[in-house]
Order: structure tokens, then C-alpha cells, then sequence
């Protein structure tokens, strides 16, 4: 079993790349040690009088099963703790049975307590540790019927060495792992933010553009067509008082040429006109939205829009339809819900955006508790809360781990300039 591999496994992560040499330099630090030790006892046991095919037969017994253990730790079952329990406690067995052959294959225990302070929990290691300590102390005993306080100490010290070092290394492999995860999750973190950065620019960017094309086609109505319209009822009242039939004709031409053109500025009014200026606008954006969605992930939306919600101003449909984007984002990618429902409700003097799935949900108390802190809640949530605040609105959310998820956008109908013209642009229109 590879003393570096198997550790790997159990802490469920991998050493960081900087650390990958120092890893495999274990890795080749522990066969060579394994090598030497074997080869120490194989030579010293035919030295002591052992014969040497059984010296032999022990040292290949010995590397054969390290071997086998270093293929285990390197295939997809050395994931089970409990296999690499038994290949230890195999180890041990094999470990002891050459002990028995010759006393000079103690050196081994050495191997024994850093793969025990590696591979088991730190109450069995120290047991385990013990039992190979007191045979390496009564070996030479019942070899040679004596022993000396060398025997004993040397044992001891080498015993604490090795497995307070395997331990350390141990939890070192442990904050290296927790210390990659930590860099993978700020990593992710600062991607999602600079896509949320990006979205939040757009978002900036098209409502720029709207009201831009409000304005345009406000003034043009408020300018160019309010005169087309007078010349033309200028024109056609005056025909009607004049009896000159050159001028009759004039004046009807000056009205023809007039309705021709007051037809066109109702043209280029209409298309400049932004969509968010039609009174379900906000709510025909919200059903291609789930309709989108429901084609993308498979999920069941529904989507219920309250029938008296009044015209709404451009910042705010803009604000609650990116909500909307940001908050299905967020349940396409976490919720892992099957259901959707969006209810825009009007709300007497605001507007509601209630989103809500039944997906696997969060702790949304500790959400709320950590929203203060710098980084600490989620962006998405974060940024569309303080989108919402600066039109003096907010966001609610209740969730719970297992009962899905709720989020509630809510903002005041107020009339701004841009709205109330909004209002006056739809209604001269109808009396063009």
C-alpha cells in the first residue's frame, strides 16, 4: 500500500500542484525504505543462521505483498477504508510469520508504524502500534532468550518517530487538500462575479438604450407629429372656409401631404417605442423566459401575471425581468428542482416578483446572517438585492435544506418622468 496514495483517498482530495514532487518523492522514499529494510533482514538473518531459502522466501513474501498494496492504492477500489484496514492487518501477519523465522526482521516494524499512523484512525493506530512494539521487544527473547536495553529503547524511540511523523504528514496532506478547496472555491467565486459584472453591465447598456429610444420617440411625438397633426387640421379647416377652388386644392393637398407624413412619424414612433412600453411587455418577456428555460433543463414553469398590474416604468421592469434571469440562473445550476412557478403581483402601490421552486433548497436564516459579511453570501443574491435597493425596493428569500426555495422581489410603483411621458406618449397616440 503506497503510504501516499491511500491517505489521498481517505481525505477525499489531492495534494496541490505545487506539491506533486514532494509527493511522489515520498512515494519513492517509501519503496526504497521498504527495499532496505528487507534487504537489512534478509542479511542479517542469514548472518544470525538462518537458512538462507527461508531468509529468501521472507524478504520476497515481504515485497510481494507492499507490491500488491501499491497496485491496490493506485485502482479505483482502494476507495474502500475497510480493504485497506485488511491489507494492513495482512501485512502484520505476513510481518509477524517472518519474526518467527528470524528476529532480525524486527527492522520492519519500522514500515509498519508509519503506514498504521497513515491508514488508521489515530485511537487503533496507537493500539496497533503498540502490539508491534511489544513483539519487536520479546522477538530477540524468544530468539536468543535474552535482550538488552538497546532492544527496548531503540524500539521505543524509533516507534514514536515514525509514527508521530506519519500523522504529521498526514494532516499536512489534509490542509493542502482543504487549502485547494478553499482556492477552487474563491477561483469560482471570482468568475461568477465577473459574469455577473458582465450581466449587470448589459443590463446598464439596455436600459440606457431604452430609455435613449424613449426619449427619441417622445420628442418626436411631442414635436414633429403634434405639428403634422395641427397643419393637418389647420389645412382641412381652412379649405373648408375658403371658395377659391385653387386654393381649396391647396389646402387639401397641404392636408393630404401632412396625413402622409404624420403616418410615417407614427411609424418611426412605434418602432423607436421600446417594448418595455407596452402595458404585458414585462410579463411576455417573463413567458419566453420560462419557456426558454423549460426547453433548455426540462423543468415545469408556470408563470401567473395579475391582469389590473398597472404600466410600469422602464427601471423597473428592466430590474424585476434580470431578478427573474439571475434567480432561474441560480436554480438551473443549484436547485436541482423539477418545478417552477413566477407570479408578477400587483401590489397596490408596488409591483411583486415571487419566484419559487421546489429544488433541494439552503439554510436561508444563515444566508441572511452572513449577507452583512464581504464575500461571505452568495453574488447572485447579493447583486440582485442591492439592484433592487437602489430603485428602493428588496429581496426576500426563504428557503430550507429539502423544502425548495423562495424568492420575492418587490418595488414601488412610482411615476417618474420618464414613466408619466410614457403614459402621456400612449395616450396622444390613440388620439392621432
Amino acid at each position: 500500500m503506497s503510504l501516499v496514495n491511500a491517505p489521498l483517498k481517505r481525505t477525499g482530495g489531492a495534494a496541490p500542484a505545487r506539491a506533486n514532487a514532494t509527493v511522489r518523492a515520498m512515494q519513492l522514499g517509501q519503496h526504497l525504505i521498504v527495499l532496505l529494510l528487507t534487504a537489512v533482514g534478509v542479511v542479517r538473518a542469514i548472518g544470525d543462521g538462518t537458512p538462507t531459502p527461508a531468509a529468501v522466501v521472507c524478504g520476497i513474501a515481504v515485497l510481494a505483498w507492499h507490491t500488491a498494496g501499491s497496485i491496490l492504492a493506485a485502482s479505483a477500489i482502494s476507495n474502500s477504508s475497510r480493504l485497506v484496514v485488511w491489507w494492513l492487518l495482512g501485512f502484520a501477519v505476513i510481518w509477524l510469520a517472518v519474526v518467527v523465522v528470524s528476529a532480525e526482521f524486527v527492522w520492519l516494524a519500522f514500515l509498519l508504524w508509519l503506514l498504521a499512523g497513515h491508514l488508521l484512525p489515530l485511537r487503533w493506530g496507537l493500539l496497533f502500534s503498540g502490539v508491534v512494539l511489544a513483539i519487536v521487544i520479546v522477538a530477540p527473547i524468544l530468539h536468543h532468550g535474552n535482550t538488552s536495553y538497546a532492544n527496548v529503547l531503540g524500539p521505543v524511540i524509533g516507534g514514536v518517530f515514525a509514527f508521530g511523523i506519519s500523522r504529521g504528514y498526514l494532516q499536512l496532506l489534509r490542509d493542502a487538500a482543504e487549502r485547494e478547496r478553499l482556492v477552487a472555491s474563491l477561483t469560482n467565486a471570482q468568475h461568477e462575479m465577473a459574469e455577473l459584472q458582465d450581466e449587470l453591465a448589459l443590463a446598464q447598456r439596455h436600459s440606457g438604450v431604452i430609455s435613449e429610444r424613449t426619449r427619441l420617440s417622445r420628442d418626436i411625438h411631442d414635436t414633429v407629429a403634434q405639428g403634422l397633426s395641427s397643419i393637418r387640421l389647420l389645412s382641412h379647416a381652412a379649405g373648408l372656409r375658403v371658395t377659391d377652388s385653387e386654393a381649396k386644392l391647396t389646402f387639401s393637398q397641404v392636408e393630404s401631404l401632412a396625413s402622409d407624413n404624420l403616418g410615417e412619424v407614427r411609424r418611426i414612433i412605434a418602432a423607436l417605442a421600446p417594448a418595455e412600453l407596452e402595458a404585458d411587455a414585462l410579463a411576455a418577456a417573463l413567458d419566453r423566459l420560462l419557456s426558454r428555460v423549460a426547453e433548455e433543463t426540462g423543468l415545469q414553469v408556470e408563470l401567473h401575471a395579475d391582469a389590473s398590474l398597472p404600466l410600469l416604468p422602464t427601471e423597473v421592469e428592466v430590474a424585476l425581468l434580470r431578478t427573474a434571469q439571475s434567480a432561474l440562473a441560480n436554480v438551473r445550476v443549484h436547485a436541482q428542482a423539477s418545478r417552477v412557478v413566477v407570479s408578477l403581483i400587483d401590489a397596490d402601490d408596488s409591483v411583486r416578483l415571487d419566484i419559487i421552486d421546489d429544488g433541494a433548497g439552503f439554510d436561508a436564516s444563515e444566508w441572511d446572517h452572513r449577507a452583512s459579511e464581504e464575500g461571505a453570501s452568495s453574488y447572485g443574491l447579493r447583486f440582485m438585492r442591492a439592484r433592487l435597493r437602489e430603485l428602493g425596493g428588496g429581496l426576500d428569500v426563504e428557503s430550507a435544506p429539502g423544502e425548495g426555495t423562495a424568492v420575492s422581489a418587490h418595488l414601488p410603483i412610482y411615476l417618474g418622468p420618464e414613466a408619466s411621458s410614457g403614459q402621456t406618449h400612449r395616450a396622444n397616440e390613440e388620439t392621432l
